[in-house]
This record gives C-alpha cells, sequence and structure tokens, in this order.
C-alpha cells in the first residue's frame, strides 16, 4: 500500500507508532480472541446486533472466508460476515477490509467490527421494501444508509484515542444480499465481483466495484484541487500515489480510504461508490478480496477457481492459495501481500467428496487459459500468464488438515478464537 509520514508529524498532540512497533502482536490477535494453531477451519460466531449472527472465521452453507499473512509484517487484512443482517432472516452483510501504515492492522480490525454494527443500527428495515415496485426505493434507501454510516464511522475514527489513524488507513468493500437485491459499497482499492452464467452456461465474471485509485482522472482532479499531489515514485512509474501539499508522504495508492487524516484536507475521502444490482438464477457468487488477490490474479480466474471447487466451504482457502502461488511465480523477487477473501453462494451447491489435488487439477485448467503475452483486459487487470504451480507436499498436508477439521462444529455465541497455523502459512481472522 502507501508509505508513511515521518514521526514529525502529530495529530491529537500525539505522535503515530513507528513502523513495525506492533511486531510483538500476536499475528493473529483480534478483538481479544486466543488464536489456537491446531485448526484453520474452525468456525468461531457470536450474536450481533438485532440477533444476527456474526461470523468471525470459518464457513457457513452459503459462506467461505479466509486470510493469509503475506511476508511485510503483520496482516493487516480483516474480513466478517453477518447473517441474518438487521435481523433479517438471509439478509446478508459481508466485508473485507485491508489497512494501510503503522496502524493499518488496528483500523482495519476497528472498522471491520464497527461498521456493520452502525449500519445494521442505522438502518431500519420498511415494510414496504419488499414488494416489487419499491425496490428502487429500497436501493436508495440503503444507499443513503451506507453513505451516512461511512461517514460517521470516518469521524468516530478521527476522535478514536485508542488508534492513531493520522497515517494509516484501510480499505473497506462490502456488500447487502436481501432477496434478489444486492447492493455494493467501495472504498479504495478492494474488489468485489459476480460469477454468473452466460448463454452458453459458461462462468464469467462481473466486476462489481471500481479500484478507486488516483490514476482515475475523475479521483486525480478531486485531490488536486484540494491541493493534494499526485506522482509515482522513479520504481514505481505506473502506481499513481497520493501525496500532501508540502511534504513527499504518504504516497497513498488509493484514492478514497477510511483515516489516513493527513490526507483529508486535500481530497482524499471516506464517500464510498454504492451500486446495486438485481440477482438472476444465473448468478452464483459472489467474492470479495483485497489486492492481494487483484494484483496477481484477474477476475476471470478467479471465478474459475471459485467455481472448480468442489467443497465451497473452503473456496476461500483454495483461491488464497492460488494467489500465493501466483506471487511467488509472478513476481519471486517481490514480498507477497496480505490476502483476504469472502465468497458468498447465491446457492445452495451439494458438496461432493473429493481432495484439494483434484481442485487443483480441475482448476489449473482453468488458470492456464491466460493470455500468452499476458495483456491487460480492457478492464486494466493483468492476466498472468505463466502456470501456477502446486506443490504436491503442501496439498497433501492441506488435504490431511481439511479432512481432521471438516467434523469441526460451529462455536455459536463463543467470544473466543482460536490461534491457527495453516497448511501454506495463512490464519482465518475477521
Amino acid at each position: 500500500m502507501g508509505a508513511c509520514c515521518s514521526t514529525q508529524f502529530k495529530y491529537k498532540g500525539r505522535r503515530y507508532e513507528k513502523e513495525g512497533s506492533d511486531e510483538k502482536e500476536d499475528e493473529g490477535h483480534h478483538r481479544g480472541h486466543n488464536i489456537n494453531s491446531d485448526d484453520n477451519s474452525a468456525n468461531v460466531t457470536r450474536i450481533g446486533h438485532a440477533g444476527a449472527i456474526v461470523r468471525l472465521q470459518g464457513s457457513s452453507s452459503l459462506t467461505s472466508m479466509y486470510t493469509r499473512k503475506g511476508k511485510k509484517g503483520i496482516n493487516q487484512d480483516a474480513m466478517i460476515v453477518w447473517e441474518n443482517f438487521t435481523g433479517e432472516k438471509n439478509v446478508f452483510f459481508c466485508g473485507v477490509f485491508d489497512g494501510h501504515g503503522p496502524s493499518g492492522h488496528k483500523v482495519a480490525r476497528h472498522v471491520c467490527d464497527a461498521l456493520p454494527l452502525k449500519l445494521s443500527t442505522m438502518h431500519q428495515p420498511r415494510p414496504s421494501a419488499k414488494k416489487e415496485g419499491d425496490k428502487d426505493s429500497s436501493h436508495k434507501h440503503w444507499e443513503a444508509s451506507l453513505i451516512r454510516t461511512f461517514q460517521e464511522l470516518d469521524e468516530d475514527l478521527s476522535m478514536e484515542d485508542s488508534l492513531d489513524s493520522y497515517c494509516s488507513g484501510t480499505t473497506a468493500v462490502t456488500i447487502v444480499k436481501q432477496d434478489q437485491h444486492l447492493i455494493i459499497s467501495n472504498l479504495g482499492d478492494s474488489r468485489a465481483i459476480l460469477g454468473t452464467r452466460d448463454n452458453k452456461n459458461q462462468i464469467i465474471p462481473v466486476q462489481l466495484t471500481v479500484d478507486l485509485k488516483p490514476s482515475l482522472p475523475s479521483e486525480s482532479e478531486r485531490i488536486q484541487k484540494n491541493g493534494g499531489r499526485v506522482f509515482a515514485m522513479e520504481e514505481e512509474p505506473n502506481v499513481p500515489r497520493v501525496w500532501m501539499p508540502d511534504q513527499d508522504c504518504p504516497g497513498l495508492a488509493m484514492s478514497r480510504a477510511f483515516g489516513d487524516f493527513c490526507l483529508k484536507d486535500h481530497g482524499l475521502i471516506s464517500t464510498p461508490q454504492v451500486s446495486y444490482r438485481r440477482l438472476t438464477p444465473k448468478d452464483e457468487f459472489v467474492v470479495l478480496a483485497t489486492d492481494g488477490v487483484w494484483d496477481v490474479l484477474s477476475n476471470n480466474e478467479v471465478v474459475q477457481i471459485v467455481a472448480s471447487v468442489k467443497r465451497p466451504s473452503i473456496a476461500a482457502k483454495v483461491l488464497v492459495y492460488y494467489a500465493v502461488q501466483a506471487w511467488r511465480t509472478k513476481y519471486p523477487g517481490s514480498k507477497v501481500d496480505d490476502c483476504a477473501v469472502v465468497c458468498l453462494f447465491l446457492k445452495k451447491r451439494p458438496p461432493v467428496s473429493g481432495t484439494l489435488s483434484d481442485i487443483s487439477q480441475q482448476t489449473a485448467s482453468h488458470v492456464n487459459e491466460v493470455d500468452p503475452k499476458g495483456k491487460k483486459t480492457e478492464e486494466g487487470e493483468t492476466v498472468i500468464n505463466c502456470d501456477i504451480v502446486v506443490d504436491p507436499k503442501a496439498l497433501e498436508e492441506v488435504n490431511r488438515v481439511n479432512g481432521n477439521t471438516i467434523k469441526q462444529r460451529s462455536r455459536l455465541g463463543s467470544l473466543s478464537r482460536d490461534k491457527i497455523t495453516t497448511d501454506f502459512g495463512g490464519q482465518t481472522q475477521s
């Protein structure tokens, strides 16, 4: 993500933490939960506002979630799923958050907790909203609630004494699914896509969000009108970043975010882009992920991987695994980024027996069908131009762990979390 400001800056009379000051913090620690190293697939849930089921890790019949720490230090990604959101049956809220800056992991986790709670309490379901003729007004009602929630939460964050968010912040991409209505909100460069079927019954991706980066003319114009600067560093000529008017910091690679108050007077905003889509029987799943996935896998590769997984409950884990493999192949000299994925399946799929090796063989046939020249698609995404190599020993270990954990039961209402060490270095958290 973006570079950070120097320690000469103060906010609310205090200096922000130096880079690496949180390295002693348990990498998997979140919301005071202890994380058990023996299990990577245990379901951990609690009861939220209006009786909703808040899923912190694991999977359900319609959801899969997984995050893995990269090689850059503490995991700054966070994720969450609320089932029966706002107290309404079969209404889902899903979100992923990608922190940046010295306290980015704390900001991401704070927003991950606070955003759905604030939205749930602010948005009052309307009995008439379920009528077919009111679908447009229902969408507008959700849009207004989301924009207000994002802006109020950012204001709350600026006054949160326990968090130093002057040069730290987080992205947020969220969805609310209510019956056949899908409301998407986006802040930053995380992304949501839909896996749907075309007229030939082939799975194809539909990108639901726009990566909000300073490379977009409208975003750059707003920033520069407010005194911010947009330019790329010599070593990254294709990555425009946002800088303060008179200081070469923080170098933020996105144009909207929670936090980052050093730039809030210079064009960085916390207003999300909110969009609506009416779901059809051809739509199969939604994938939300941080840029650790999108930097190395195209939209098409992601939907092919998720559609190929025989057990939906491990779809997020398998997708992260392939992203890590792509990082190592595509950018062997770079540090692997943190990855977080939430998959929401729009219809139940009967589980099919089989090992991850079988899944790998199916998925590889899809993933390898890429542009041999590695060209960018019309959406601007880079399609990898090499095979994703799967380590057979790693697959054996994944199969062993999955076999041991498949019978784990959901611990509804538990406020404790177990630390997990994963088959390929990952963990789950929210």
